[in-house]
């Protein structure tokens, strides 16, 4: 005999469509037993409202039938598509395997997930998650002051990650389904239809205008020199990524450990495409130059001490660690409409990034490669 699988309804787009039943539902099709007897909305954030990029969110408490584990979050925040178009369908599919496939193993602070969903003929994803907040999380942003102890714990758990599926034989096996910078519906997004979309932005937004300008290129050049810099380090030492570290896709907690939130572009690749995201958009630029390699050869110490006995020169993972900027310049802010996060937090990521690029010469060092 065999047990049909559970029935979703559609996953809802706004706080409402967040019932019990829809709960229910996403839990008993990641297997659990326990159900949830009521739940109220606390709050809702869509689309359209500032620190909302590619989904929403809905917080809501809820009370567990009897028999659930006791150790249940009695608060979820349950993350919503969009609702606007299917683009992201993508990015949604993406988390959704991060979450149901890859997450269960992992001991790093990433948020615990109670169900996981992507619906293929809507391209809506269902995802529950602990409320972060129950542990006294904090979610920094540019402009936010976080302290070189508070950066160290974050590339913790990035060492920790990627020492764990360092040049993993896995990729090969039971892993192959992860995504690559070259290959993957994700990739296809990114270079396929993403580049129009930049280019509006580039067009339309006076500061990207200036600020591209001043690099002294153009999108299409920029959108060549990501292409050939993730050829190369597609090359190079392989592991999982999360793939879009800018500092607002973190979370801070007490002790000075942090997390890593939102996996939509979670991806096999290059070490130092994480690494340069989060300190570039973590640190104000004063403190970037003074303390970035300091901050490298941390995390390079991390990995080590977490098993990995291959690494290459600083020298070279330095050139590399330069190299990525190209991709936080255009695919990480020039993408970003100002209304996914406001206007000073978007400005602030573009001066870091720019910044940064000028001063690590990145534009030369992807030359090399075209």
């Amino acid at each position: 005999m065999t047990v049909a699988a559970p029935v979703l309804p559609q996953h809802p787009v706004d706080g409402e469509g967040v019932t019990p039943d829809y709960l229910n539902a996403l839990l008993a099709d990641a297997g659990h037993s326990f159900r949830v007897s009521a739940c109220r909305l606390v709050g809702a954030k869509t689309y359209g409202q500032e620190m909302v990029s590619t989904a929403g969110r809905a917080l809501v408490e809820v009370d567990y039938a009897p028999g659930a584990p006791a150790d249940l979050p009695s608060r979820l925040v349950v993350k919503l598509a969009r609702g606007v178009d299917d683009i992201m369908g993508p990015f949604y599919s993406n988390e959704v395997a991060f979450y149901a496939r890859l997450r269960p193993e992992l001991d790093i602070e990433a948020p615990r997930t109670l169900g996981a969903h992507y619906d293929t003929e809507t391209h809506r994803l269902g995802l529950i998650l602990e409320d972060l907040t129950a542990r006294q999380a904090t979610f920094p942003n540019v402009l936010t002051t976080v302290s070189l102890a508070q950066v160290r714990g974050l590339l913790d758990t990035l060492a920790l990650l990627h020492a764990r599926f360092w040049n993993s034989p896995r990729f090969a096996g039971d892993l192959a389904w992860l995504e690559t910078h070259l290959d993957g519906d994700v990739a296809n997004l990114m270079n396929n239809l993403a580049p129009a979309y930049i280019q509006h932005e580039i067009d339309t937004q006076k500061f990207k205008t200036e600020l591209v300008g001043k690099l002294g290129t153009t999108g299409a050049e920029l959108l060549a020199g990501v292409q050939a810099m993730q050829r190369h380090q597609a090359s190079l030492s392989q592991t999982v990524l999360h793939g879009d570290t800018h500092l607002g896709n973190t979370y801070l907690l007490p002790g000075d450990k942090g997390g890593l939130l939102d996996w939509q572009l979670s991806v096999r690749g290059h070490h130092m495409h994480d690494i340069n995201y989060l300190i570039t958009t973590a640190l104000p630029i004063a403190e970037r130059r003074a303390h970035e390699k300091d901050l490298l050869a941390y995390y390079l110490d991390r990995l080590e001490a977490a098993g990995v006995t291959d690494l290459p020169p600083f020298d070279a993972t330095f050139r590399e660690y330069r190299r990525t900027l190209v991709w936080g310049v255009y695919v990480g802010w020039l993408t970003t409409p100002v209304v996914n996060y406001g206007w000073e937090i978007n400005v602030v990521n573009h001066l870091r990034l720019v910044t940064a690029y000028e001063d690590h010469d990145t534009a030369a060092l992807v030359a090399e490669l075209i």
